[in-house]
């Protein structure tokens, strides 16, 4: 099922260039196997402040360095990204469980395109002002300057991709930072590191801190630190959010969420099947952008359901680095553990009709360890379930149907798939691109998807709504995200008003 053989070495901290290892260590592990892959070195509160030291000595020659200079060097990181994508792609797939399938046409790509936008917008006037002509002898004009040192936290379950899209903007504004990986899935961190010191990026400018929230929380507390970004789940984010504004600390907050993914009555039934798999099994369900509420009408619910049973089957469980394998383990035994009670209280207390799946392991996985679960399907689903109001972060896929035949059926859907705290993302699905931009301007979701889910081009700006998070990654408005603005008064009348005169 995984990669029994591997064994990493001890991963070191690093920063101001050099590898630092530590006696205090922690373990991570192979999630199809549950074997160990590597020892790596904790950090403490010396280490991390040594690591923010570092990041401070290097930002006076990095934020002074012309932004199409900055440029070549991230691009030349972008070049060995994509050189060695099949190589950081195993790594990732050995530390996620993750199919390698996915980890090398996904993970490592769609990270390097983060990056190698930032470096072109800032060589080509991403990072100008503005100016005005207040009078004829009066200007204004606003220039954006680098915040600092920013700390960047990562979540397990796209580990390159989110350290590229925080470290991308945040370096090609001329930030440094200091990142921290999550501690189950951490192999990534060191080989970023080195690609980016291989390209050109000089010592301080980009460093790594192993650790669990402990060493987050000395990260974000540090007085030397400008900015944290952050993504994980709501209740980790109030808390990082809530220490950093206390310090002023700019901070953006990528959260989870409780989508809805809303099929129309006129919507292709394929499509929606399509859709609504795309938003629930794909990386094993752990995406936080995933449609776990199927709202499904109920004209169309029969033949929904049949047609997904039926596909079913495209869902392949088996040996990770098998590229016809598409559906992994989840990451670690905690999340094991919290996905199967999810699964357990659907079926024993909220008594939803489970149409697929259920406790248990896929057919195809023989090996009895693993953090393995089937993907699960429960129709019949109503609104005040357990399994329909938390984030289950996995493959947990929930039917909704709807009244279609009552006038008002709009408006209550979307009243129903707004009845979450969360607004993280949201999607449509219909043949009526008409109904589809007008259903989407009204439901409340800061990432939204009309008849697709799940694309996030570096293009496109995302961040969530309500308590899914805080400013927006990607996309021209997430570099504004890692610079702060000054504007100036220029006057040239060669006199100074004043309301202190002789009368």
């Amino acid at each position: 099922m995984g990669s029994t053989s591997i064994k990493y070495d001890q991963q070191p901290l690093y920063y101001g260039g050099k590898h630092h290892t530590t006696t205090d260590t922690f373990q991570t592990f192979d999630p199809s196997t549950n074997t160990p892959l590597a020892d790596i070195s904790k950090a403490d509160k010396t280490s991390v402040h040594a690591a923010i030291s570092s990041a401070k000595s290097a930002f006076p020659t990095w934020s002074a360095t012309p932004p199409a200079e900055r440029s070549r060097i991230l691009l030349k990181a972008v070049a060995l990204l994509r050189q060695r994508n099949d190589d950081l792609a195993r790594i990732e797939t050995h530390d996620t469980g993750k199919p390698f399938s996915e980890t090398s046409t996904v993970d490592v790509v769609t990270g390097t395109d983060v990056l190698e936008f930032y470096a072109h917008l800032v060589a080509s006037g991403g990072l100008n002002g503005e100016t005005t002509q207040l009078r004829p002898d009066a200007w204004i004009y606003s220039t954006k300057a680098p915040l600092g040192v920013c700390a960047g936290i990562g979540a397990w379950n796209y580990p390159t991709q989110i350290a590229l899209w925080k470290s991308a903007p945040c370096l090609a504004a001329g930030n440094c930072m200091v990142y921290k990986p999550s501690e189950f899935t951490p192999l990534h961190a060191l080989q970023l590191a080195e690609i980016y010191a291989e390209a050109g990026v000089p010592p301080g400018v980009f460093n790594v801190v192993h650790g669990s929230g402990d060493v987050g929380g000395v990260l974000t507390s540090h007085p030397d630190i400008a900015k944290v970004s952050f993504t994980g789940q709501v209740s980790t984010g109030c808390k990082v959010a809530g220490a950093a504004a206390g310090a002023m600390k700019y901070v953006t907050m990528e959260l989870g969420g409780k989508s809805p993914c809303v099929i129309l009555p006129d919507a292709k039934v394929e499509n929606a099947v399509d859709g609504a798999m795309m938003a629930n099994f794909f990386s094993s369900g752990q995406v936080c952008t995933n449609g776990t509420r199927v709202f499904v009408p109920q004209s169309m619910l029969s033949k929904f359901e049949s047609r997904l049973l039926e596909k079913m089957d495209d869902v392949r469980a088996g040996d990770v680095m098998d590229p016809n394998t598409n559906f992994g383990p989840l990451v670690s035994k905690v999340h094991h553990e919290k996905v199967t009670r999810y699964i357990d209280h659907g079926i024993k207390e909220d008594k939803a009709k489970l149409l697929y799946g259920g406790l248990g392991k896929p057919k195809a996985v023989s090996s009895s360890e693993g953090y393995w679960v089937n993907p699960t399907i429960f129709t019949n689903c109503t609104d005040d379930m357990l399994i329909t109001r938390e984030e289950i972060f996995g493959p947990v896929l929930c039917i909704l149907p709807y009244d279609d035949s009552k006038s008002d059926w709009l408006e209550t859907l979307i009243g129903r798939a707004n009845d979450t705290p969360m607004g993280l993302a949201a999607g449509v699905f219909t043949s009526n691109i008409d109904w589809g931009h007008k259903v989407a301007a009204r439901l409340e979701a800061g990432i939204m998807w009309v008849n697709t889910w799940g694309e996030s081009p570096a293009e496109m700006s995302v961040g969530g709504w309500k308590m899914s998070g805080l400013g927006v990654e990607n996309g021209r408005r997430g570099l504004e995200a890692w610079v702060r603005n000054k504007s100036t008064l220029v006057e040239m009348g060669g006199t100074v008003a004043t309301a202190f005169s002789k009368l």
